[in-house]
C-alpha cells in the first residue's frame, strides 16, 4: 500500500482508515469451567452460613466470565481472500483519490494562472511608472532645495543633475521588474508541465516576494509603494493555492 501511494503521490500525507465488518459471523459461545466451579464451591461454602435457595442455572450463567464468546479463527485461505479484498479496495480508493486530486487541480491550474497574470500585470504597471520617476525625482529635489535654500543661492544645474542621477540609482527597480517577468514565464512553463511541480511553484513564491519587497524598499513615491503591497498579497494569495498542488 505504500509503494502504491509513494507512486502516485510525490508531496503531502496519505492516511488511509480500514473498517471491517464481522456482523455475518456467528461467535461460539462455551462455558469457562473453571470459573463455575469457583462459583459453586463458594455458594455451598456460603450454604452453611446463611438460609438461601441453591443457585438456579440461569443465575449462574449470568454472571460475568461463566459464558465466553470464542470468534471464529480464519484459515490460511480465508486471510489470502481477506488479504486481496482489502488491497482491492485500497486500490479503488486509491484511485478515486488520484481522480479527485486531478479535477481540484485543473480547477486549480486556472486560479493559479490567474494570480500570475494578476503579477506580470502589476510588474508592468511599476514599469511604467518607474520610466516617469527621474523626472519625478528631478522636481522632488529642486522643490526640496528650494525649501531648505530659500533666497539662498541654489545649486548649479550640474550639482542638480549629479544628485538626481545618485537618487536615480538607489530606486532604480529594473533588475527586480526583469526578475519578476522572468519569474512569471518560469511559473507558467511549471503549469504547462506534466510533472509534479508543486515544490517548485512554492519555491518560485519566495523568489517572488524576494523582488516584491525590494521593490517596495527601493519605491520613491506612493503609487509605486502600492503596487508592491499589491504584489506582496497576490504573491501571498498564490503561496495559499501551491500548497494544494502536487
Amino acid at each position: 500500500m505504500r509503494a502504491a501511494v509513494s507512486k502516485k503521490f510525490v508531496r503531502g500525507s496519505v492516511n488511509g482508515t480500514l473498517a471491517l465488518d464481522r456482523s455475518g459471523r456467528t461467535p461460539t459461545l462455551c462455558v469457562n469451567h473453571q470459573a463455575l466451579d469457583q462459583v459453586i464451591q463458594l455458594a455451598a461454602d456460603l450454604a452453611d452460613r446463611i438460609d438461601a435457595e441453591k443457585p438456579r442455572i440461569d443465575g449462574l450463567l449470568s454472571i460475568r466470565g461463566i459464558i465466553e464468546a470464542n470468534e471464529q479463527q480464519d484459515s490460511e485461505e480465508d486471510r489470502a481472500t481477506l488479504d486481496v479484498a482489502i488491497q482491492a479496495s485500497f486500490d479503488n480508493a486509491l484511485a478515486a483519490l488520484v481522480t479527485a486530486r486531478s479535477e481540484e487541480g485543473a480547477r486549480l491550474a486556472e486560479i493559479v494562472a490567474a494570480h500570475v497574470d494578476e503579477i506580470e500585470l502589476l510588474s508592468d504597471r511599476a514599469s511604467s511608472l518607474a520610466a516617469s520617476q527621474p523626472a519625478a525625482l528631478e522636481a522632488r529635489l529642486r522643490q526640496q532645495i528650494e525649501a531648505l535654500c530659500g533666497a539662498e543661492p541654489r545649486l548649479s544645474e550640474e550639482r542638480i543633475a549629479q544628485e538626481v542621477a545618485l537618487l536615480l540609482v538607489k530606486a532604480d527597480i529594473r533588475e527586480e521588474l526583469d526578475r519578476l517577468r522572468a519569474h512569471v514565464g518560469a511559473a507558467r512553463d511549471l503549469l504547462a508541465s506534466d510533472e509534479p511541480v508543486g515544490r517548485r511553484l512554492d519555491f518560485l513564491c519566495q523568489e517572488f516576494n524576494r523582488e516584491a519587497n525590494t521593490l517596495c524598499s527601493k519605491a520613491s513615491d506612493i503609487e509605486l509603494t502600492r503596487i508592491g503591497l499589491d504584489l506582496k498579497a497576490c504573491i501571498d494569495r498564490l503561496r495559499e493555492q501551491i500548497q494544494n498542488i502536487e
